[in-house]
Order: structure tokens, then sequence, then C-alpha cells
């Protein structure tokens, strides 16, 4: 789950890349793997919307999105 304080270190190696700090290798895997969990929890969240959205037909009637694979 990516908590508020995830995303504001993310920011924080983002801030310090833009201003042409170097990373440690340290922090670089660390930024790499909050990114990898970030990408993940939007991935989530996305799926959960449209597990949850629905076509309405001109005549009232509702139908699931079909599910791809």
């Amino acid at each position: 789950m990516m908590t508020q304080e995830k995303i504001d270190r993310i920011n924080e190696f983002a801030r310090r890349v833009k201003a042409g700090e170097t990373l440690t290798p340290e922090e670089l895997e660390e930024r790499d793997a909050l990114r990898r969990e970030y990408v993940a929890s939007v991935k989530a969240s996305l799926v959960g919307h449209l597990e949850n959205t629905y076509l309405v037909e001109p005549d009232g009637t509702k139908h699931k999105l079909p599910k791809k694979r």
C-alpha cells in the first residue's frame, strides 16, 4: 500500500535528481522499488475501477465490461 510518506520519498528523489544531484546506489535501489510499488498500486486501482464499470445501452440495460486476458 502506498502511503503518503512513500510518495513524498519518491518526490524527494525526483527533486534531488532534477537539481543535478547524484543518487547513491542504495538510493537508486530504493527509488526503483518505490516506483514499482507505486505503479502496482495505480494498476490495482485502475483494475478496481474497471471491474465496477458498466456499459449502459440506449434502452437502459446495463452490461459489465468484459474481461480481457
